[in-house]
């Protein structure tokens, strides 16, 4: 006699993990100590995370959400921002077009639960913009962080992630694996060849913590077609100093008997306008 059991079926959907950074405050148990203690590694992971958060005032951090990377593909994205940086040399409009010796970037895959706790706890931050990042940070979580504040070298680093890993085109959906019910060729008590799908990988810039502002997507774009910090100093300079160059010149074409004719024409220009407004 032939038992067949029965097909028990869960009434529990099957759901992806999901990755979320929570900045909420931590859950109290009865009987753990309080505040909770983590083991090596955790600790370990939750110091680095605590000291990036802290060099984020001379060091930018751009949030990078990532989907469907293999260990491979993410040492060639790590290459080519290598070769990015490496090709990037000061434009020759900058006051000190020598070359300078720049810093390499830093790609790490963090782990969300353990940055949610660091970005928590990293007290220069306030609740509201600890928050603000949270919020935008949705599934796989890579940090991206930069030696120095340089927009162009940042420009030129953005543009390598957009062609190491071009945009998803919208309507191109991932490949779904076809079921054995469902294939034509499919011979009962026969063992199917299994087939992996490819799967392509996506990289989206989903903002950035610079000099401790929070900027979003468009934000990060914004930043990166700024000039470098001494193009800005030099043109501020000849902002605050060309008045004073234009009243240098001024007075030194009315020097002698000009300067006498110059303010007897501003006198006579200020008596007319005068008796002009009277009469009217």
């Amino acid at each position: 006699m032939i038992c067949v059991k029965p097909v028990i079926t869960s009434s529990i959907p099957r759901t992806a993990r999901g990755y979320v950074v929570s900045v909420k405050p931590p859950r109290v148990y009865e009987g753990k100590p309080t505040p909770r203690r983590y083991d090596v590694q955790k600790t370990f992971l939750y110091n680095q995370y605590t000291r990036m958060l802290e060099a984020s005032d001379n060091s930018p951090i751009i949030f990078l959400q990532h989907t469907n990377f293999a260990a491979q593909r993410l040492q060639k994205l790590r290459r080519d921002i290598a070769d990015a940086n490496a090709k990037f040399s000061v434009s020759l409009s900058s006051p000190t077009p020598s070359p300078v010796e720049i810093g390499a970037p830093t790609l790490a895959v963090m782990r969300t639960s353990l940055f949610g706790v660091a970005l928590r706890d990293f007290a220069p931050l306030d609740a509201e913009q600890a928050a603000q990042i949270a919020g935008l940070l949705k599934g796989g979580l890579a940090v991206l962080t930069l030696p120095s504040f340089n927009p162009p070298q940042l420009d030129a680093i953005l543009r390598a992630l957009d062609r190491s890993v071009p945009p998803k085109k919208p309507g191109i959906a991932q490949p779904v694996p076809i079921k054995p019910q469902d294939d034509p060729n499919f011979i009962p008590g026969r063992k199917m060849q299994r087939v992996k799908p490819v799967l392509t990988p996506e990289l989206v810039v989903m903002g950035a913590l610079i000099e401790r502002r929070v900027f979003g997507m468009e934000g990060v774009q914004d930043v990166s077609k700024l000039p470098t910090l001494d193009t800005l100093r030099a043109q501020i300079v000849g902002l605050l100093s060309s008045p004073a160059v234009q009243l240098a010149g001024i007075l030194s074409e009315a020097s002698g008997g000009k300067l006498a004719r110059t303010l007897e024409g501003l006198k006579k220009g200020l008596e007319e306008s005068q008796s002009a407004e009277a009469s009217s």
